[in-house]
């Protein structure tokens, strides 16, 4: 398991991206809200954190690279630094339960942190992880933050899906979008995770996002990302369709097997109709077409079924049976 990204120090990939803090930083014109965008995994919130702590151990390499031994980075992994904030999801007091929204409390002690005069003389950081999570409440907190910054202050925000906020807070913050990792860069961050065997079919799988190569490493998937294309590649038979699922099922314990089936199950039908949109060129065949739109459905039904089996404790491998019997039906 990687650490957390307050605490990792294995960056690789998304020079652009580094660059532009650095250039920003050096130059005298830092902005005061930054937009790290860019799908899940792909390490933005490990840049988050990496620039913060940069910042406030006075900004030297241009890697942006802190050593782990230095007292700024020890304390921003153990969350201890004085000048250092972060807004996410918390787990609720009262029930115990990790919230699944970013409330206004959580960025209204943002706001009062960021005007506070920096405790050793330098920066105020604060990271906003998963910022689309923000409900509308705190999502009007914290535009008002970045209306009437402080100074000496700066807001990174983290979001996987940049389109849910609000077009206001897009418009105050700087950009930086980050694309899925290339091959190379995957092979080298999974060296630590994974056979060298499987490296290269994790990095097809996870599409240039090492954390879903990671989890997919820690959780089999390359044993069931087989299972997977065996069923798209041909009908599969009741006895197999019977052993797959419980297969899947019994590998439940320890780490949920059956979210990664359909995960992956939908994603490789989803790779596989993409491609069969772009071979068939502008000028698509009734056939065909009517065929890309059955994968569409199917995708659909599947993510339907699999939050049904989630959230109303339904029979595991009977859904994986259905899924599979609906696969290659007309």
């Amino acid at each position: 398991m990687p650490p957390e990204p307050r605490a990792n120090q294995h960056f690789r990939g998304h020079e652009e991206a580094v660059g532009a803090l650095h250039h920003a930083a050096i130059s005298g014109r830092l902005h005061h809200g930054w937009l790290l965008a860019g799908p899940p995994g792909i390490g933005k919130a490990t840049l988050a954190y990496r620039f913060g702590r940069w910042l406030l151990a006075g900004g030297q390499s241009p890697s942006l690279a802190v050593p782990e031994t230095d007292g700024v980075f020890r304390r921003v992994a153990a969350n201890t630094h004085p000048d250092f904030f972060t807004v996410e999801r918390r787990v609720n007091e009262k029930t115990e339960k990790l919230q699944g929204e970013i409330v206004i409390k959580t960025v209204q002690q943002a706001s009062a942190f960021m005007r506070l005069t920096p405790a050793e003389g330098g920066w105020r950081v604060v990271v906003v992880d998963g910022a689309e999570d923000m409900n509308p409440n705190a999502a009007n907190a914290l535009l008002k933050l970045l209306e009437e910054p402080p100074p000496r202050a700066i807001l990174l925000l983290v979001s996987a899906a940049p389109g849910r906020l609000l077009p206001t807070i897009r418009s105050r913050c700087r950009v930086l979008p980050m694309s899925p990792l290339p091959d190379p860069t995957m092979h080298a961050l999974l060296a630590d995770y994974a056979p060298e065997a499987d490296a290269k079919r994790l990095t097809e799988l996870a599409e240039g996002s090492i954390g879903n190569a990671i989890n997919l490493a820690e959780g089999d998937g390359v044993a069931i990302a087989a299972l997977v294309d065996e069923a798209l590649n041909a009908p599969v038979k009741p006895a197999r369709a019977q052993a797959i699922a419980d297969n899947v099922a019994r590998a439940v314990e320890g780490a949920d097997k059956f979210e990664l089936f359909f995960s992956l199950l939908r994603a490789r039908l989803a790779a596989r109709t993409r491609a069969q949109a772009r071979a068939g060129g502008a000028q698509q065949s009734h056939a065909r077409a009517a065929h890309l739109s059955h994968n569409v459905t199917l995708w659909q039904d599947f993510g339907k079924l699999e939050r049904e089996v989630l959230g109303l404790n339904l029979d595991k491998r009977a859904a994986i049976v259905l899924a599979l019997e609906q696969l290659h039906r007309s």
